[in-house]
């Protein structure tokens, strides 16, 4: 198992519900390490950079409308299957599909507000790291 690097964001919805020691709990439980945080509050520009990869589909709007609707804190994890790991830490993207036990199960409210961000590949993972980090900002432990 490669140690990975992996962009994880907790979303303003779960910023605003205050379990953001919780996620990182679990991370840290399940063999993940943050290397980098960084709290910002992304305009709606710098969210449809952020996911100018869905340009073109419906929910853009509402997805960039929703992620700078408050602050958010944008993570780096490091571990083996990192990527892999936090997708299953995370769960299904609607929550009502989501697996017990998971992020999103336990924090999201729905499918759009949906608790957690994680990126899906290592490609996306070092183009997300980018967004938010430079080198300088990144300390493994």
């Amino acid at each position: 198992m490669p140690v990975e690097r992996t962009l994880s964001i907790i979303k303003p919805d779960a910023v605003a519900k205050n379990v953001i020691g919780d996620i990182i709990r679990r991370f840290e439980e399940n063999g993940l390490s943050v290397i980098a945080t960084n709290m910002t509050h992304l305009s709606a520009v710098e969210a449809g950079r952020f996911y100018e990869v869905h340009a073109e589909r419906p929910f853009y709007g509402d997805l960039c409308e929703f992620m700078s609707s408050g602050p958010v804190l944008a993570m780096v994890l490091e571990g083996k299957n990192a990527i892999t790991l936090n997708r299953q830490l995370m769960g299904a993207t609607n929550p009502q599909e989501a697996e017990s036990g998971t992020i999103r199960a336990d924090h999201a409210d729905s499918i759009d507000a949906n608790a957690v961000h994680g990126s899906d590949s290592a490609e996306n993972a070092a183009i997300e790291i980018a967004f938010f980090f430079s080198g300088l900002d990144l300390h493994s432990h």
